[in-house]
């Protein structure tokens, strides 16, 4: 399936040339192991798209060669991305073909300025986040104000795929319907909501709020960085915090201490997986070494007064401690290991998250944050979390008979939102490949219910750079334990599952709206709190001077009488 993505700064240059020849770019991971392993599923892609371009009557060459000593052929850094670009024709019609996740920044300024129409494509697979790729690049172009088209494909010889290429070479536009969008302007807020709206909105701007930013740029997710001018029109503002200090605290924090958070954790029913082998299994030092970093990052939002925090990570981190995923996922829950103050008897966030945001993503900060406040003063649920848009395919063992998402992410979920919860989490070894030092993950499958998912985005439009939220609905829904086994061996079995069914949007318009790789979501008690925390938190974030859309229907299905501007 396709669709089309235009910004609306200039006109989508024209693809046609006469000499019907295309350039092809395959962004990739900065680790070149990953890139090594990943390689023969971005050459299925590679090869599945030049037939299709043959087929329409055209030529599909790589604009880089492949490298036999690395082992593939991705650009694996921001230098190469600039040696590549500078050496493309600047306006052949350009794809950006994904089967992996992919660094922004290795593309983004040479995408910046190029000058021929551009097409970002992923397969359909959950294997290697290629979708993710996609959209995290989609978004940073999104935030750039850079023209593009996006596609993706279960089969680039289906008729349909084939289709969308054709209208994209012959007119550099896909046409997509995006129906399922409304503005907030044409929703009708009741009247108590929005005076909570307006409470929550007028304490943020009086008293405002700092966002603890350890560090910035997490893997080149340029669409995860929200500038500080748009940032502080929220009352919301950064408090820049280093990862070194963040180690130098981890270090200091004590053995004893990080016995008593494993216990805990061991108490409260979680489960390690543990091996010997420090680079293969998970271990119990690994564990250790995470529970001081959880006691430390407290320690440090307490010194600075944040009122959330991100942990970067990735590449920063990585080379000197275990995954931060335990931790953030730890912070992210109201029922957690007990920490106190350095030298003193005070429990830090006693009984309340810290809210984190994974991979320092400031726009699921904010989101999270606007989230507890809603959902606090409501009575919901204050537990809230981002994960990836991995994939999604239709419930092989029929339970459903509804297109099933598989949202997921490697930290920061909340085992509150597990069935079971802590007693239904699970530590693995992170994969190698992309976390050398290990650690666990706090792995659990999401229960069943009723949720808001949002995502706050940067948009340009002619240079002008503003604060979007799309919001929306969905159910999580129960699938047997076969078919959640299914979908965690095609994506990333160590990690956290969700199974999502977003009420009104299909798979091919979320993936032709969402500017982002990852999406916020928060439970609530029953279907009817859930759509009043979502029209309570879109007019918290228009107060704030966001831009907010809604997406599909309140709870319960499709039908035109449960869409958000239904009268």
């Amino acid at each position: 399936m396709a669709t089309l993505d235009r910004r609306k700064n200039r006109a989508p240059p024209q693809a046609a040339r006469s000499d019907r020849h295309a350039v092809l770019i395959a962004n990739g991971d900065l680790r070149e192991e990953a890139n090594r392993v990943c390689w023969p599923a971005q050459q299925a892609l590679e090869a599945a798209l030049g037939k299709a371009f043959a087929a329409a009557g055209w030529r599909l060459s790589r604009g880089h060669a492949a490298s036999k000593s690395r082992g593939h052929g991705f650009i694996a850094s921001a230098r190469e991305g600039l040696d590549v670009f500078a050496a493309i024709d600047p306006r052949a019609p350009l794809v950006v073909a994904e089967a992996v996740w992919q660094y922004s920044n290795h593309v983004l300024p040479g995408l910046s300025t190029h000058a021929g129409p551009i097409l970002t494509v992923a397969n359909w697979s959950g294997q290697w986040p290629g979708l993710v790729g996609m959209l995290n690049l989609n978004g940073s172009l999104t935030k750039a104000g850079v023209p593009y088209t996006t596609l993706w494909a279960d089969d680039c010889a289906s008729p349909t795929f084939r289709r969308h290429l054709e209208s994209w070479l012959g007119t550099g536009a896909v046409h997509h319907d995006t129906s399922h969008v409304v503005p907030l302007a044409a929703v009708s807020i009741p009247k108590p909501l929005q005076r909570t709206a307006d409470r929550i909105a007028s304490e943020l701007r009086r008293q405002k709020a700092l966002m603890g930013v350890f560090d910035e740029g997490c893997m080149g997710m340029e669409n995860a960085i929200i500038p500080d001018r748009l940032l502080h029109a929220t009352g919301v503002f950064k408090e820049r915090l280093s990862q070194s200090a963040l180690y130098h605290e981890t270090m200091r924090v004590s053995d004893a201490e990080a016995r008593d958070v494993f216990r805990w954790l061991e108490k409260a029913g979680m489960r390690f997986h543990f091996g010997r082998r420090e680079a293969t299994d998970l271990t119990k030092a690994q564990v250790l070494l995470q529970c001081k970093m959880y006691v430390a990052t407290l320690r440090i939002a307490d010194r600075y007064s944040c009122d959330l925090v991100g942990i970067q990570y990735q590449q920063g981190l990585k080379d000197l401690l275990p995954a931060s995923d335990l931790v953030e996922g730890m912070l992210n829950d109201s029922k957690r290991p007990p920490v106190t103050a350095e030298g003193s008897s005070r429990v830090l966030w006693k009984g309340r998250p810290l809210v984190h945001f994974n991979e320092v993503d400031e726009c699921a900060g904010l989101d999270g944050l606007l989230t507890q406040r809603v959902h606090e003063a409501l009575g919901e649920p204050v537990e809230n979390t981002l994960h990836d848009i991995r994939w999604g395919d239709w419930d092989q063992s029929r339970t459903t008979d509804q297109w099933v998402w598989v949202f997921e992410i490697s930290g920061g979920a909340p085992p509150s939102h597990f069935i079971g919860g802590w007693k239904g989490a699970e530590g693995h070894r992170q994969p190698p490949m992309y976390f050398r030092l290990g650690g666990s993950t706090l792995a659990g499958v999401s229960k069943p219910g009723e949720i808001v998912w949002s995502r706050i985005w940067v948009n340009n439009v002619a240079g002008q750079e503003k604060l979007c939220m799309d919001i929306g609905r969905a159910q999580v829904v129960k699938l047997p334990e076969a078919e959640t086994r299914r979908r965690l061996e095609e994506t990333t079995r160590q990690w956290p599952i969700m199974h999502a069914v977003t009420y009104g949007v299909s798979r091919d318009q979320m993936m032709a709206r969402h500017k982002a790789n990852h999406v916020q979501v928060a439970y609530a008690k029953d279907a009817a709190g859930a759509d009043k925390a979502a029209l309570t938190k879109a007019a918290v974030a228009q107060s704030l001077g966001i831009e907010v859309h809604f997406c599909g229907t309140r709870g319960h299905g499709v039908s035109p009488h449960l869409r958000w501007d239904a009268q």
